[in-house]
């Protein structure tokens, strides 16, 4: 599923009120019943609903919807919040349909305003469009909501929400919603952590736009759906063999992290690589033997960490970075790795951790390499500190600049490609908020890579069926009662 910008859903909407053809508020009708079917599920008749509209086209949809609500029987008050501006084309056409049905309050102030905790809230107020911090009248009016304790229902987006980069805003001066439904595409800032207290509970309504429409408008952001990760299993044949699902090297572990190394090495045999053989110092032997028989062991000359790596050519893919530490002797040995390898390497965890020792090693990356940070490890890599749609944009620029992929995890883990595309992921949950979690990723994806998947199918099939192993092992656990370990055992590897 694309995502769009904010500009972006205009041009939409535009080509789909030419190619239909359909009128402007005809559009708005149609979104605005949809938003009224979804919204009546969540209400009982003897509710009081107070629907705040604004002065643009959220705020026709509000009047469109308020129509609907009265129509059924519904107890409304409307507001229209109108600080001397003009209504929109269309918002004024809603405006005119509603006012012969009941009493329309237009309000200048906050003080005008009058809400009950068992109010719920319909907030029209702004959309997606807005382009500054909400002040005066407004943001008084938004924290009187946030203040009456209502159930919020917001219009494609809470009122004063930036539809991408909110880091200039204000958060105090923003619609906490309840339950946002939101048109068509879900919009960039709802996989931004700052958003979660303002989105609620989010829906995407299809408002039917033109699919040609959605095909013509190019964006770099993408939603994976389940269809399209399907689509990427490769099937088995009858007659493979292990060598033919690849051969892959985890260098991993140092003395008293031997589990992260265990974890990684599980989850790539788990995946479906034909040979793993795993990098460990001399202390983790016994530990490895015991805790994965399948897995081949390559012992360093040092007993307790990484100092050299094995032959490289017998090898379809390289993990590194679990458990490894940061001693100087590693940091030594992972330079000369990056001199010596040309092929695509899996890098997380504690080489992250090296490569932010001295970011001109940037250029020594293979290119198709896959890099899986979380936000900290991605402040150090990138020498910035950044968050939100800025971090997107950061994993998009270094992507494009040293041909690498970018797995930045979190939430909605967000994977950078070299074409300057970044592809968001849903699944997971915050049980795998746990120690190994990113471990397990780790070998979820060298394994992948091992098996001839591309590196840009490695990162987004691995990130999608890691999240979806952790959701199925939360639903058995709880989330609170979920470890690495349970990502492990429900890998499932989907077919089409």
């Amino acid at each position: 599923m694309k995502v769009f910008q904010t500009h972006q859903i205009r041009e939409i909407d535009s080509i789909t009120i030419q190619e239909e053809p359909i009128d402007s508020f005809q559009l708005m009708k149609r979104a605005s019943r949809l938003f009224f079917e979804r919204l009546i599920t969540h209400l009982n008749q003897n509710e009081h609903i107070v629907i705040l509209a604004g002065s643009g086209n959220n705020g026709g949809d509000a009047l469109v919807i308020s129509k609907l609500l009265i129509q059924i029987g519904q107890n409304c008050t409307v507001y229209l919040v109108n600080p001397k501006n003009k209504l929109s084309n269309d918002c004024q056409s809603a405006y005119n349909e509603l006012s012969s049905l009941c009493d329309i309050h237009t309000i200048q102030t906050a003080e005008e305003l009058t809400l009950h905790p068992s109010d719920i809230v319909v907030d029209g107020l702004f959309g997606s469009g807005l382009n500054r911090p909400l002040e005066g009248e407004y943001a008084k009016i938004v924290e009187s909501v946030n203040q009456s304790g209502c159930k919020v229902f917001s219009i494609d987006i809470p009122s004063g929400l930036f539809g991408e980069d909110n880091s200039s805003n204000c958060h105090d001066h923003i619609i906490n919603a309840t339950y946002t439904f939101t048109f068509q595409t879900p919009k960039p800032c709802f996989f931004f952590e700052e958003s979660e207290r303002h989105l609620g509970e989010w829906e995407v309504i299809d408002i039917h736009l033109h699919p040609l429409a959605i095909e013509r408008t190019q964006t770099p952001f993408y939603l994976t759906e389940e269809s399209e990760i399907a689509k990427m299993i490769r099937p088995r044949g009858k007659f493979s063999h292990k060598g033919t699902f690849g051969h892959a090297l985890l260098i991993s572990g140092s003395y008293g992290m031997m589990g992260a190394s265990i974890l990684a090495t599980k989850a790539a045999l788990r995946t479906g690589c034909g040979l793993v053989t795993v990098h460990i110092p001399q202390k983790g032997y016994e530990i490895m033997q015991i805790s994965v028989p399948e897995a081949i062991v390559s012992l360093d000359k040092s007993e307790k960490h990484f100092t050299e790596s094995p032959n490289l050519t017998k090898y379809n893919a390289i993990g590194i970075g679990p458990g490894l530490g940061t001693a100087d002797e590693t940091l030594n040995a992972f330079h000369r790795l990056l001199e010596a390898n040309k092929q695509p390497m899996v890098i997380d965890a504690d080489a992250l951790n090296l490569l932010a020792r001295d970011l001109t090693w940037w250029d020594k990356l293979p290119q198709g390499s896959i890099l899986t940070p979380h936000p900290k490890e991605f402040e150090r890599i990138s020498g910035e500190k950044t968050k939100g749609y800025n971090s997107w944009m950061k994993q998009i620029e270094l992507s494009k600049q040293y041909k690498v992929v970018i797995v930045l995890k979190g939430a909605y883990s967000s994977i950078s490609l070299p074409d300057g595309t970044l592809h968001i992921n849903q699944t997971g949950n915050p049980g795998m908020a746990t120690a190994g979690s990113g471990d397990v990723l780790t070998g979820i994806i060298t394994s992948l890579l091992a098996q001839g998947y591309t590196s840009e199918e490695s990162a987004i099939l691995g990130v999608w069926l890691h999240g979806k192993a952790g959701d199925n092992a939360a639903e058995k656990r709880t989330e609170a009662g979920l470890i690495a370990r349970d990502i492990i055992e429900e890998l499932r590897i989907i077919k089409e």
